[in-house]
């Protein structure tokens, strides 16, 4: 039988704060069945999901009623406007964002981040259409910003649009963006087209520019099971176990190598542990149900 798993995708960043990328947001590849054994080859294209991870520090009430006062301070200012909506953005409370963000752009229309910023948003509170139309509205301000190429792209991924989000990638990088997003979801396109060299070298370039995310790791690693590469993609897998090891994803592919192998007890035991995390990730539920009989977790 097939032994299914995925790989995590683009990270979320509010354009305007130096703040770091925060990668949480998921893209299943729901049928990377590769050929090896008894698994069968065959893949489909992935969906992304966009999540705005709560941070703590950012979406504080303390750091909410800080800025506040630099509103009452200055209540012309959109910068403040800007910044408060971003970190209710990150507290997840994304009417009062949007709030922030529409009176930011009142203030001054030409505020392309504040449009970025709006589009993230929105592409959380699944809106894509308004959140795309921020993004071009971002980029007629400002063609050279790559947060707002970035983002449209992955809304075009979102839609299965795969050529135009492939265009704004390149245009990203082409604008030598340091973003290492860009490069991931690049790759997760060249994946999806077969391209697992070109797919490989572009996750590698993001791991390089996002060091700490386990992401591009977990897409590389995937690449390289598409090439027979077993070796290179568990150390892959277990390097984004080690950056975050509550993410599911990482331990159903590292249960992968392991069916692959023929070690159905340890298969068995990272495809249970990835489904304590998620209950809901099939790919998990289906490769522990398969290794059942290879011992239990």
């Amino acid at each position: 039988m097939a032994a299914k798993t995925s790989v995590a995708t683009d990270g979320i960043e509010f354009s305007s704060l130096p703040l770091i990328s925060k990668h949480r947001s998921r893209a299943l590849i729901t049928g990377m069945f590769i050929g090896m054994a008894s698994l069968a080859g065959c893949a489909t294209g992935p969906t992304t999901t966009d999540v705005i991870r709560v941070d703590r520090a950012q979406g504080s009430q303390e750091n909410i009623a800080s800025l506040s006062s630099v509103i009452q301070s200055n209540p012309s200012d959109p910068e403040g406007y800007n910044s408060r909506g971003s970190a209710y953005g990150r507290a997840g409370e994304f009417k009062r964002a949007v709030d922030d963000f529409n009176r930011a752009i009142q203030l001054n229309p030409q505020f392309y981040q504040a449009y970025a910023n709006r589009a993230l948003v929105y592409r959380n509170m699944g809106k894509p259409v308004d959140a795309a139309n921020d993004y071009n509205r971002a980029l007629q301000i400002n063609p050279s910003y790559d947060v707002a190429y970035i983002g449209r792209g992955n809304i075009y991924r979102q839609a299965g649009r795969n050529d135009e989000a492939f265009n704004d990638f390149n245009k990203a990088i082409q604008l030598d963006t340091t973003d290492g997003r860009a490069y991931h979801n690049r790759g997760l396109i060249y994946q999806v087209r077969g391209q697992h060299a070109q797919a490989i070298e572009d996750f590698s370039k993001a791991i390089s520019l996002s060091t700490n995310s386990p992401e591009p790791y977990n897409g590389r690693g995937i690449s390289y099971v598409a090439l027979n590469d077993d070796d290179n993609a568990f150390a892959d897998f277990n390097r984004a176990i080690e950056l975050n090891d509550k993410i599911a994803e990482s331990w159903a592919n590292q249960a992968l190598v392991y069916e692959r192998r023929g070690d159905r007890v340890r298969a068995n035991k990272s495809y249970s542990h990835a489904v304590r995390l998620d209950p809901n990730y099939k790919p998990a539920v289906d490769g522990a149900a398969r290794t059942r009989g290879g011992g239990g977790a």
